[in-house]
């Protein structure tokens, strides 16, 4: 009974060593005794900024514990996510959506549905109201327009590039479908809607 009383009267500094103590016994146990635990990392919901920031506080970055940095989606961005969504359906003249397209059509639909409400319908407005960029600053999501002697004729979204070459998403012309091609001419030129 004596030992038991003096027991309840430890200074809790000497509770806290042993409870230190028997921490570390425990993380130093054979690894086969721990239950498995999946340490794959799942995408189910985006991280935080605290999450990424507690997680790096030690000076570890990102990469090497399995975090995936998220990058903000810019609204050019989605505006070609809108686009990509309408990949086969029909050309039609005089179409903007949500079924058929001509090449104006197809950007005033998904730039708008991306929340640039003030975009013009024509190809023509539509060159003018977008800022001109070098080719070499094309992002996916930016725009291609084609000249003439008549002025702009068709658009195109950039959609990447692929082995070097240009890709561009566009409602082509009759009997065609909104599709991925290649410029077929050198007479286009760059524009963005990006600030």
């Amino acid at each position: 009974m004596f030992a038991t009383s003096r027991l309840l009267v430890l200074p809790a500094r000497v509770l806290v060593s042993i409870l230190l103590v028997s921490l570390a016994f425990l993380a130093a146990a054979p690894a086969d005794a721990a239950p498995a635990v999946d340490e794959t990392p799942t995408d189910t919901a985006p991280e935080t900024p605290r999450a990424v920031k507690k997680a790096t506080a030690g000076g570890a970055k990102p990469g090497k514990l399995g975090i995936r940095k998220q990058k903000k989606t810019t609204a050019t961005q989605r505006a070609l996510a809108v686009a990509r969504k309408q990949l086969g359906d029909p050309y039609r003249y005089g179409a903007a959506g949500p079924n058929a397209f001509d090449c104006s059509g197809l950007l005033h639909f998904s730039f708008r549905a991306a929340g640039f409400k003030k975009m013009p319908r024509t190809s023509g407005a539509q060159a003018s109201f977008a800022r001109r960029i070098p080719r070499s600053a094309l992002r996916p999501g930016d725009l291609m327009f084609f000249t003439g002697s008549g002025g702009v004729y068709h658009a195109g979204i950039f959609a990447g590039r692929k082995n070097g070459k240009i890709v561009m998403l566009h409602a082509p012309s009759s009997g065609k479908r909104v599709s991925y091609a290649a410029p077929w001419t050198n007479s286009w030129f760059a524009a963005t809607l990006r600030r």
